[in-house]
């Protein structure tokens, strides 16, 4: 993304500012010029601080702000006077004791919580909600090759309990809560929803997407029968960013770059580095399940140049070597 200064003069919010993709978006943001109150939860844990506060225009242009997301009016302040809200805080955990505390609340309550403060400030212009694929593609209709997802599609909550789903089901329901909010509202929302989210990390602590390439890289004994969509974090920071500044942005934005097996993955991560542990064999024996087509016409009309796969699995596993999270 070039660093022209688009941004100058103009302050916005960012939450969950230390996760992954926010990351990118915050280094973006400082890049085109903007001011940008983050949002964190713990203003003195400094690992999870100093990659945002050593970031190129932090010292001039970042301001960090405590906020929990269940805690009601915690986003009021720092807000008013923002043009942009960027919420992307929301929990991520496989191994899930109590979904509704762990991941639904934080979701739903969390988005309300920021929204709310949204709607109290008329300084506010346009929400650019991080979503997820998950909250797109459950939808029950078969994922076949000659089938394509697009944005049109929303998981249904019933599906997601029937599969245990909670992830999905947070965000299914977080976008959902979020959609009825600003209709009722009257504020100006966009949703980003991406896929499997890989690439470089900035954060020194190993996020989930990052985790599923560097369990494979470092030894894993099968692959996941598993099919997913795949996109770069900085296309996704990008997208954000393009979301709130293209004024004819609106509705949800799917954001994959391809579909591929976890075979292929695999496949790639071999030609890349021959030497690695990859696994060679499959987690079950049944048959594979199938890649299904995703469209691209809407991000691409944002202004969205795909990052190639291929490109952006090298650039992940460089950057678990340099933060030794992998050796190969």
């Amino acid at each position: 993304m070039s660093s022209n200064v688009t941004g100058a003069g103009k302050v916005v919010c960012v939450t969950g500012a230390s996760g992954y993709i926010a990351s990118w978006l915050v280094k973006f943001l400082l890049q085109r010029g903007y001011t940008v109150k983050a949002f964190v939860r713990d203003l003195n844990d400094r690992k999870k601080t100093a990659h945002l506060t050593s970031l190129d225009g932090a010292k001039e242009r970042l301001q960090l702000f405590k906020a929990d997301l269940l805690e009601e009016g915690a986003f009021d302040s720092a807000v008013e006077g923002s043009e942009g809200v960027f919420h992307t805080a929301s929990p991520f955990s496989n191994d899930v004791k109590d979904p509704q505390a762990e991941l639904l609340d934080p979701a739903i309550k969390g988005t309300l919580n920021v929204l709310n403060a949204c709607a109290k400030s008329p300084s506010v212009k346009r929400v650019v909600l991080t979503s997820s694929i998950a909250a797109v593609v459950y939808t029950g209709k078969p994922r076949t090759p000659d089938v394509t997802v697009d944005e049109t599609w929303f998981s249904i909550p019933d599906i997601c309990k029937e599969l245990k789903l909670w992830y999905v089901l947070s965000k299914t329901l977080a976008e959902d809560a979020a959609w009825k909010f600003v209709k009722q509202k009257g504020i100006d929302m966009v949703t980003i929803n991406p896929a499997m989210v890989i690439g470089p990390l900035l954060q020194p602590t190993l996020n989930a997407s990052s985790a599923v390439i560097s369990n494979l890289i470092n030894g894993a004994q099968t692959f996941p029968n598993f099919t997913v969509g795949w996109v770069n974090v900085k296309d996704v920071a990008n997208a954000h960013i393009l979301a709130y500044e293209v004024p004819s942005a609106s509705g949800r934005y799917v954001l994959v770059e391809s579909v591929s097996h976890y075979s292929e993955i695999v496949r790639i991560l071999r030609e890349l580095y021959p030497s690695a542990p990859l696994p060679d064999r499959c987690a079950d024996d049944k048959p594979f399940m199938p890649t299904y087509q995703v469209s691209k016409g809407k991000a691409k009309s944002l202004g969205i140049d795909y990052i190639p796969l291929k490109t952006s699995l090298k650039e992940t596993v460089e950057s678990l070597k340099e933060k030794q999270f992998v050796n190969v």
